[in-house]
């Protein structure tokens, strides 16, 4: 029968408490800050030193150079928040190359349903037209319909968002943490406690 240690709570509460106010500063301010990314980064790394040891370290890292490098680069390449790319990074060392992984995935399904719904819905009621000058970079006009090319704002660029980049990292986490702890993601930070190589070795003999 499973058994919920220390670390299991451990983990919930600090992805929980990491995902919830990121969430909430997101959709309330667009703004993930960095007294609460550098924080979480630190107890992250603390918490694998803690739990899992050197092997844990190395989970952690992996999974920070697989979620910030790859947010990173895109970044770089495409623009967005740098918040963004500090959340996926603090989230990472939390979950490990596996969950991270995962993470991505979900996350990025999540984005693409919603943005597939809202979409569909707004044409509908307001049209393709209207639609464009709302959530097109390229779909500025002027009052006699002819483009606008100019570098878009701050506030027009938060306006044609259609979900904070928190939320579904958040719901991708706690369905994650949810599947992990149901036993349907095998050897994630939620599965049956587990031992470094080097014990798991002793363990065998």
């Amino acid at each position: 029968m499973f058994e919920w240690t220390v670390q299991h709570i451990v983990f919930i509460v600090g992805v929980g408490l990491l995902t919830t106010i990121a969430a909430y500063t997101d959709i309330r301010f667009w703004k993930i800050p960095n007294k609460l990314t550098v924080p979480f980064f630190a107890m992250g790394l603390l918490y694998q030193v803690t739990f899992w040891g050197w092997h844990g370290l190395q989970d952690g890292l992996g999974g920070f150079a697989l979620g910030f490098g790859t947010y990173l680069l895109l970044f770089i390449v495409a623009g967005g928040g740098a918040g963004d790319v500090k959340l996926m990074g603090a989230i990472s060392v939390w979950m490990g190359i596996k969950l991270t992984l995962l993470l991505m995935i979900v996350s990025t399904l999540i984005v693409l349903v919603d943005v597939a719904i809202v979409t569909a819905y707004k044409v509908m009621r307001y049209g393709t037209r209207k639609w464009k000058q709302q959530h097109l970079a390229t779909g500025k006009t002027d009052a006699n319909g002819k483009s606008i090319h100019r570098p878009e704002t701050m506030a027009e660029k938060q306006a044609r968002r259609l979900l904070p980049f928190a939320v579904p990292v958040a719901t991708a986490a706690w369905l994650l943490m949810l599947l992990n702890g149901a036993g349907f993601i095998k050897e994630g930070q939620l599965g049956p406690p587990r031992t470094a190589p080097q014990q798991q070795a002793q363990v065998e003999r």
